[in-house]
């Protein structure tokens, strides 16, 4: 997982992640494909929608009424938290500014009420 977790960080420099955790280039594709596809097969798991046609219209009509704005049933948003770049793995906490932060993803419904937030990215990530 740290393999995968560190290219997200560095896309497209496979061979320098895996001279950073010493191992070759070609175990490093093997390790991002391998965990991709796992993440794919939980994606009915992990990303929900409204569960049903009539929770899914429910959350459309709310979301027109309050903001009118059709079609919708969620917003989504991400920000950085400034933090004190930490120790270990601290150069992939520095944003693309050169500031150390956390990668902050969070949505709302239409009553501007938190369905998720997500802060466990490091702000490389953006």
């Amino acid at each position: 997982m740290e393999v995968f977790l560190r290219s997200l960080g560095d896309p497209g420099f496979q061979l320098g992640v895996g001279l950073d955790v010493g191992i070759h280039q070609t175990t490093v594709s093997k390790i991002i494909a391998k965990v991709s596809r796992e993440i794919c097969s939980k994606k009915n798991q992990w990303v929900k929608f409204p569960a049903t046609g009539a929770m899914f219209n429910r959350a459309k009509d709310e979301w027109a009424a309050h903001n009118t704005i059709p079609h919708v049933i969620g917003a989504i948003d991400c920000t950085h938290v400034k933090i004190i770049k930490p120790y270990v793995y601290g150069d992939e906490y520095i944003n693309r500014k050169g500031v150390s932060t956390i990668n902050v993803q969070a949505t709302c419904n239409s009553r501007e009420m938190f369905t998720s937030v997500d802060a466990s990215w490091p702000g490389v990530c953006s």
